[in-house]
């Protein structure tokens, strides 16, 4: 099926270089922060999903975001936390563009909701009155399917265009599994003048995408500039969005110029954290500022931790007065 499943079948990743002694470390401080992005996450989500009053589009694309989260940190943290624990960091072939795909993906899904968002937030305040005709329940399924398996699709035509190669080396010199050190690891380089291509058509594409959300934001900020009630809508509903934004294209701009223009002389460790930050710090950030910037979700949460006091409270109550009202013999029995 693919010439190069029968001479490379596991590939090695030469990225771990910490010591031993720091693994265990390194390890508990990384499952804390993958069960912190599962926490913050998942609460999210249910919140949204639980309460009615949240199932409006701006909510439910909330949702969406923090649900493609979870799936990039799951694409990440299971086989590097295993990385850690084990001796030899392995992982097969067809693993490897599993990864790969999951990864890239979870990227430009991210890009593609942030552009849908910036779309929702100019409709509401560009266009209030006509907010719920344009951002009906059946385009915003529509939106939301064609965020999610647009770039999966795009993705997957690089990932199989990289498998056809034939490569000489098992070795990716990083934690997971990047497209693009795959293809450097190819035979012949003139093979890979295809994947260059399509490479750069993805990038393109997405490019297109930042330029709609940064053109959209700078329209948005002229539009309420002149109106106090706009200036408000924009304020609580528009900035934990560009916070977001922020967050990602910085962290993807610093791992895409690791990747392809890093320099050797830079440290691994160095190379490392890079390339984790984007599937470490959107994941863990966008919840946080969605949950405390926007209203509802704020008084959601306040709302149910109001309400666990409470029934703590009242069963410690009742706990008391039955322990009161029982005979000396029962209580000292």
């Amino acid at each position: 099926m693919m010439e190069n499943v029968s001479v490379i079948k596991i590939f090695y990743l030469s990225g771990l270089t910490e010591p031993k002694n720091y693994r265990f470390v390194l390890f508990s401080l990384t499952l804390v922060c993958y069960c912190v992005i599962l926490l913050v996450n998942i609460s999210l989500i249910v919140t949204i999903i639980l309460d009615k009053n949240l199932h409006e589009p701006m909510y439910i694309l909330l949702c969406a975001f923090c649900m493609n989260g979870l799936y990039g940190s799951t694409g990440f943290f299971p086989k590097f936390l295993w990385d850690l624990l084990s001796p030899v960091h392995v992982i097969s072939y067809s693993g490897c563009l599993v990864q790969a795909q999951v990864l890239y993906s979870f990227a430009c899904i991210d890009l593609s909701f942030l552009a849908v968002m910036a779309y929702d937030r100019y409709v509401a305040i560009c266009r209030p009155l006509q907010y719920h005709t344009i951002m009906s329940k059946q385009r915003l399924i529509k939106l939301l399917c064609f965020s999610w398996f647009t770039p999966f699709c795009i993705i997957g035509t690089n990932i199989f265009i990289t498998s056809r190669l034939k490569l000489c080396s098992p070795y990716i010199a990083s934690l997971f599994c990047v497209n693009w050190l795959i293809v450097a690891l190819a035979c012949f380089p003139a093979e890979t003048m295809v994947n260059n291509i399509v490479a750069y058509i993805t990038i393109l594409i997405y490019v297109f995408h930042g330029v709609f959300i940064v053109w959209s934001y700078i329209y948005l900020i002229r539009t309420c500039v002149n109106s106090i009630e706009n200036r408000a809508k924009f304020m609580q509903t528009c900035v934990p969005h560009l916070l977001s934004l922020i967050t990602f294209i910085f962290t993807l701009l610093f791992d895409i110029m690791n990747i392809r223009y890093g320099s050797k002389k830079l440290p691994q460790s160095l190379k490392n954290f890079i390339s984790m930050e984007i599937l470490v710090i959107p994941p863990l950030m966008n919840p946080l500022i969605y949950g405390f910037k926007l209203t509802k979700i704020r008084n959601r949460f306040l709302g149910y931790m109001n309400f666990r006091i409470k029934l703590k409270f009242f069963n410690n109550k009742e706990s008391n007065k039955k322990l009161a009202t029982q005979s000396p013999f029962i209580l000292y029995q």
